[in-house]
């Protein structure tokens, strides 16, 4: 069994939380445009806002599923090279990855908290027949984004400190997932819902 990364450990239980909050917004958001179709096929009636209800959903499901993603090494990573560049390189790419992660991460923080603050100040409303006042929905996607800061900056703060103390172990934590990685994964799974 391979060593368990304790920082994505700790850091798993609130992203996994807010990515299930997601997962049921979404599950909420298609059962709303399924009513909405059905009405306007069969009762020629409108939920009217289902659309813009959608748009909200999709940026904050977004903002809350970075952080799991973050953790789980599920962002988007070109594997083709990494997996033949010797080590020592492979482990200041993928600090540098981090660091990127981090960066983007706390970029889209701050301009989400103008954008919010913006909001505030001008009393937005949606230009929609709801006139949803706009800081209601930024609240919660910045709130997503300021989770994605912290998990990112807490991964990065810990591929440094593996950077200059154990460069193996940073690979193996902020790597791409390798193929015995991805088995391990699938086995654990099977496992779990076995037991179930």
């Amino acid at each position: 069994m391979s060593e368990e990364n304790r920082v994505a450990g700790a850091l798993t239980p609130v992203a996994r939380f807010l990515a299930l909050v997601a997962g049921y917004a979404l599950l909420l958001l298609t059962l709303t445009i399924t009513a909405e179709v059905l009405l306007r096929r069969f009762a020629n009636v409108s939920l009217q806002g289902s659309d813009e209800l959608g748009g909200y959903t999709l940026a904050i499901t977004g903002a809350f599923g970075f952080s799991l993603a973050a953790i789980e090494r599920a962002h988007t990573r070109v594997e083709i090279l990494t997996e033949r560049i010797n080590p020592a390189v492979g482990s200041v790419l993928n600090l540098l990855a981090t660091l990127g992660t981090m960066l983007m991460a706390l970029f889209m923080a701050w301009r989400g908290w103008a954008a919010l603050m913006e909001s505030i100040e001008f009393k937005s409303l949606s230009g929609t027949p709801l006139m949803t006042p706009l800081w209601m929905p930024q609240s919660v996607w910045v709130f997503g984004l300021a989770v994605f800061a912290i998990v990112s900056t807490a991964l990065f703060l810990h591929a440094a400190m593996l950077f200059l103390r154990d460069r193996d172990r940073l690979n193996r934590f902020y790597g791409p997932k390798s193929l015995d990685d991805l088995i391990h994964e699938e086995q654990a799974g099977v496992t779990a819902r076995g037991a179930q």
